[in-house]
């Protein structure tokens, strides 16, 4: 199984979210199962290493983010990926608008496995400067996914 996080460039949500979730897979004894990856909508940042301010959160947490370079979501990406996560509206629909025909069923929201929070979505911490408030917005529907991934595995 694989699954893709994704934001508008690849520097903020989505590569927090990846190495929030690879930790959680890992701790799950999972790793061998199921494979994460981020992408960005936008080639804006495609190159870049994670936004500083988001490398920060992940280290106070001990979370390693892997050298993580931001990229682009790609045609390929719809074939490879079981599930592309998208952090809020306009990604989910930029994403949705990019797939291949037929896949655009693979593109869920951030919260669409977390009961009662469908339709809530990530704001964007390069916008905000709260990056301390990414990652707790990210526990909960991370967790979800994991519970969700484990119990259909």
């Amino acid at each position: 199984m694989k699954v893709i996080f994704v934001c508008l460039g690849n520097i903020c949500r989505s590569t927090m979210a990846e190495a929030m979730f690879k930790q959680m897979v890992r701790k799950a004894g999972l790793q061998d199962q199921i494979k994460v990856d981020s992408a960005g909508t936008s080639d804006i940042a495609a190159g870049s290493p994670a936004d500083s301010r988001t490398k920060a959160i992940l280290d106070k947490y001990h979370i390693p983010d892997d050298g993580m370079i931001a990229r682009q979501l790609t045609e390929r990406d719809y074939y490879d990926a079981d599930y592309i996560i998208p952090m809020d509206q306009m990604n989910v629909r930029d994403a949705k608008n990019m797939a291949p025909a037929g896949m655009a069923h693979k593109v869920q929201g951030i919260y669409a496995a977390t009961p009662g929070k469908e339709g809530h979505y990530i704001v964007d911490p390069w916008i905000t400067h709260r990056f301390q408030d990414t990652y707790d917005s990210l526990l909960l529907p991370i967790h979800y996914f994991t519970y969700f991934l484990h119990y259909f595995l």
